[in-house]
């Protein structure tokens, strides 16, 4: 909710006349008032009408609605965005649940895959690899004179499932942190670095806009990548870094290299796994267990896998107080070619899976395949797992079998298939349901209806969606001022997140709050991370923790347009 105070606040501003009308932080279009058209130079740039704010959105939502395919829809908004910041984050906001997906996950799918064809205006900075030479000038002449909070980059090479995309967007992501978190976009920056693409159709396509190239690789790569970290570092030393669509040889090495030295986030790993311990959290606080008492199945050992299983662990280790040795023993990871076990070797196991490898000991009489890998129905029958999570996109892999295996080991089943879009889950929600008897405690990874359980009751299905959870991290480490994203503050997040779900005082009802609540959700964890940053030493501010609530609710930016005064020394 939008205070009056925050209507009430006055801007100096020094640009008038046109330059005020096409900049889309300052521009209000026809909710200038009289007094600021006199002042600005606009009274005849203007039809006379003076509009509210709500009637803009009213007629922009009109417009919106003329337009029926949904990436139509996603290009009038980008459009919106451009001209005007306050109208587009206002008129989200008060239909978040409908058009999140217009503006992000699965439409803006859609959007990159056709960016150059769709391209209009560019937005954010371009870092391209053949002018690596000009990286400071270009990065200094974008960010001078701003202070920045919020870098979001990518070198779009696994984009939203969609894969290697060369020049896809950052901007998205950036967008939802300013539109859940309260980050104000004047302070925010998207990243794109252009080492070029693999995908073969871009390379053909002659409106590519991005580098014509084969990606580079190896050393040029981190040099590459470094430069620009260490541009970050050296002129924005307490912004967060987020790492948004990193490919699977990169996304985790990066966010290691770089976990110590500056604030960074990689939303596909960290955000993944965060969600998920959340939901988790709350799942076992219905069946009245701990997280250490779970036993873990991960189908899907890429990078969210592999994020989940280790903040899963992490979480264990905090929580619980179990060493970390023995909290590794409760995850049993399931990809293409089945248990992730030592007999499969170095060519078959991801980097970064060592943790969480099986003995082969343990597996002496398992039924395997002719290629004697053990498949994921006999993981589940002999682990007999309480949490069972799919992020492997193959659609239907907790068949029948699987899940009734599942349920005979444990009363009630936690099933998480979070692959997207839907089409990909791993199971449906309703089958889950019918297969365990309705005793399944059950989150997705796309919005889904409620389900209909044996005795009529509906049961509500809870979107496991790193929005629930990611704006209000990064909100968190920006307002403390650490100079790292700690994993302690990270499960504090998580931990507010789980204590907010509508299952711990109704178990029929979701295992996470409802996306409709986001803001006020991230405002939450965005409290929890700057109190644990505190209490642990790693803020740079000089808050108490009594005062964290009060400062992060006047930090956060709001779509309302303040009141304009014209001063030649005033912001631009």
């Amino acid at each position: 909710m939008t205070s009056v105070a925050d209507a009430n606040i006055t801007h100096r501003i020094a640009v008038r006349g046109d330059a005020i009308l096409t900049s889309p932080r300052w521009n209000k279009g026809t909710a200038f008032s009289i007094e600021e058209r006199m002042s600005f130079g606009l009274t005849g740039r203007l039809p006379f009408r003076v509009n509210t704010l709500d009637e803009q959105c009213d007629r922009a939502y009109d417009q919106l609605e003329a337009r029926e395919e949904p990436l139509r829809k996603n290009t009038f908004l980008q459009s919106m965005k451009d001209q005007n910041w306050v109208l587009y984050y206002a008129l989200l906001s008060r239909h978040l649940t409908e058009l999140i997906p217009i503006i992000y996950t699965p439409t803006e799918a859609d959007a990159i895959s056709n960016y150059s064809h769709l391209f209009r205006r560019s937005e954010g900075l371009f870092l391209t690899y053949p002018t690596r030479d000009s990286m400071e000038e270009d990065f200094l002449e974008e960010t001078k004179g701003r202070q920045i909070d919020l870098i979001v980059c990518s070198d779009a090479e696994q984009i939203l499932g969609i894969g290697d995309q060369g020049v896809g967007i950052a901007t998205a992501k950036s967008a939802i942190y300013t539109l859940i978190g309260g980050v104000d976009p004047a302070k925010a920056l998207a990243v794109t670095l252009d080492v070029g693409t693999d995908n073969e159709d871009l390379l053909n396509d002659r409106l590519y806009v991005g580098w014509p190239h084969k990606r580079v690789r190896g050393k040029e790569y981190d040099e590459f990548v470094d430069k620009f970290v260490q541009l970050v570092r050296k002129n924005h030393p307490h912004c967060l870094l987020h790492f948004e669509d990193f490919g699977v040889s990169n996304a985790k090495r990066l966010l290691d290299k770089y976990h110590d030295s500056h604030a960074v986030f990689n939303d596909d790993v960290q955000g993944t796994g965060a969600v998920t311990l959340a939901c988790i959290m709350s799942a076992v606080g219905v069946t009245k267990s701990n997280l250490a008492d779970q036993r873990f199945v991960i189908y899907g050992a890429g990078s969210a896998g592999l994020g989940i299983a280790r903040q899963l662990r992490d979480g264990i280790v905090a929580i619980d107080g179990v060493d970390k040795e023995s909290a590794n023993r409760k995850f049993y990871l399931v990809d293409r070619y089945g248990l992730i076990k030592e007999s499969l070797g170095s060519s078959k196991i991801r980097e970064g899976l060592d943790e969480f490898v099986r003995p082969d000991s343990e597996w002496d009489g398992v039924k395997t395949n002719q290629g004697g890998e053990v498949e994921l129905l006999e993981v589940v029958r002999k682990v007999k797992p309480t949490v069972l999570i799919g992020c492997s996109t193959h659609a239907g892999a907790f068949n029948e079998n699987v899940v009734k295996a599942m349920a005979e080991g444990t009363e009630r089943p936690i099933i998480l298939p979070l692959s997207n879009p839907s089409k990909l889950h791993e199971v449906k929600p309703q089958d889950a349901n019918d297969w365990t008897d309705g005793k399944a405690l059950i989150a997705t990874g796309s919005p889904f209806p409620p389900l209909k359980q044996p005795n009529g009751k509906d049961y509500i299905v809870a979107e496991c969606n790193n929005a629930l959870i990611y704006p209000g991290l990064g909100l968190g480490a920006m307002l403390s001022k650490a100079r790292t994203l700690t994993d302690t503050m990270i499960i504090a997040g998580a931990r507010r997140l789980a204590s907010l779900a509508p299952a711990l005082t109704d178990p029929d009802a979701a295992l996470l709050p409802d996306f409709e609540d986001a803001p006020q959700v991230n405002f939450e964890v965005a409290v929890a991370v700057v109190e644990q940053a505190i209490e642990e030493g790693s803020a740079e501010v000089g808050w108490e923790k009594e005062e964290v609530r009060a400062r992060v609710k006047e930090a956060q930016w709001k779509p309302v347009y303040g009141k304009y005064v014209y001063d030649p020394e005033g912001e631009v």
